[in-house]
């Protein structure tokens, strides 16, 4: 049963007219604010800011992998990595694994 707080909004109707609002999904189910705020502009881009909500929404997602998963490299910053690591043995197993951790430093 939906409390009686989601019964309006204050400034439009494009949450009211969903079978669930937003607000109500993400505080039931606890997210984190980058999570709820991807939910809430891909629920309402059809009725309120169209393409630039998506692009609110892909920049918060962008957050989350960042936050959750470290930033990303391209593949020459990988490459090159491999390369260094290659050189001081790790890739050819000439490297004792406790030895590893000073290496990547």
């Amino acid at each position: 049963m939906t409390s009686k707080v989601y019964n309006k909004q204050i400034g439009g109707r494009h949450y009211m007219d969903m079978v669930i609002q937003p607000s109500e999904f993400i505080n039931k189910n606890k997210l984190q604010f980058a999570e709820g705020n991807a939910i809430k502009y891909i629920c309402r881009h059809a009725h309120k800011g169209e393409v630039q909500d998506l692009e609110k929404a892909k920049h918060y997602i962008d957050m989350i992998i960042e936050r959750d998963y470290g930033p990303r490299e391209n593949w020459v910053e990988g490459y090159n990595k491999w390369k260094e690591l290659s050189m001081k043995g790790v890739i050819n197993n000439k490297i004792k694994v406790g030895d590893l951790k000073k290496l990547l430093k």
